[in-house]
């Protein structure tokens, strides 16, 4: 009597499980160089975080400065991922310059604002002379491609005669430094919480003063103003 074939049981995505659990250990070990600094952190302490034994680290990653390193590359990969989709609403404005230019500026601020992204910020400061060569990748990576992404939209308005523009890259330069100045003061470098309505009124002024220098005419306010002989007012 031939005996029933049973199906083998279906194979475990081993590969899958090792990138989740790298995962896993890179996010506890950025929560734990964020919260500790890296010279305060462990190894241990990174292995508790993550759920895991302190072997199953150097398995994955062979120290506490590939754990840093990595960590931070991942961080920074995913704060850029999120500045870079806060650009995708100037890929095709249409005619209302001004409401995308203040959309995508209040968009980078939410991104720039969040908690994650500050601790990147700040330990990108605390340890630029112990890892010189990282703060370079994450500048590379992060900051360049964000103002050359953004560098490309404008160039693209200038080209649709939406906006008078010779040097793109000076003007994303610009545009970022007046929407990203103000956040240090405002959230007490990013220990205060700045309100959404706030981020709304950062992103207006950045686009009031970035269309004052580069929109293909002058805005509404610089129409000149008369005064009539009976005290009514018209535009010139």
């Amino acid at each position: 009597m031939t005996e029933p074939r049973t199906s083998p049981a279906p194979r475990r995505d081993t590969s899958r499980g090792r990138i989740d659990k790298r995962r896993a250990i890179l996010d506890a070990a950025f929560r734990v160089f964020a919260r500790e600094g890296y010279g305060q952190s462990c190894v241990q302490e990174i292995a508790a975080e993550a759920g895991v034994a302190k072997p199953t680290i150097y398995n994955h990653l062979r120290d506490k400065e590939s754990l840093f390193r990595e960590s931070m590359e991942t961080v920074a990969a995913r704060t850029v991922a999120h500045h870079l989709a806060a650009l995708e609403g100037l890929r095709e404005p249409g005619d209302g310059v001004r409401a995308a230019l203040e959309l995508t500026g209040h968009r980078l601020l939410r991104s720039h604002s969040t908690e994650e992204s500050w601790a990147l910020r700040r330990l990108m400061h605390a340890e630029a002379t112990r890892f010189p060569e990282l703060l370079d990748v994450v500048q590379r990576e992060g900051a360049q491609r964000v103002k050359d992404t953004l560098a490309d939209r404008l160039a693209r308005l200038t080209l649709s005669a939406r906006l008078r523009n010779r040097d793109p890259d000076l003007a994303a330069e610009q545009f970022l430094a007046l929407l990203l100045g103000p956040m240090e003061m405002r959230s007490r470098l990013g220990t205060r919480r700045v309100p959404d309505g706030e981020l709304r009124t950062v992103a207006r002024a950045a686009v009031d003063t970035f269309l004052h220098a580069y929109a293909t005419r002058p805005p509404a306010d610089d129409v000149a103003v008369t005064i009539g002989a009976d005290g009514s007012a018209g535009r010139a």
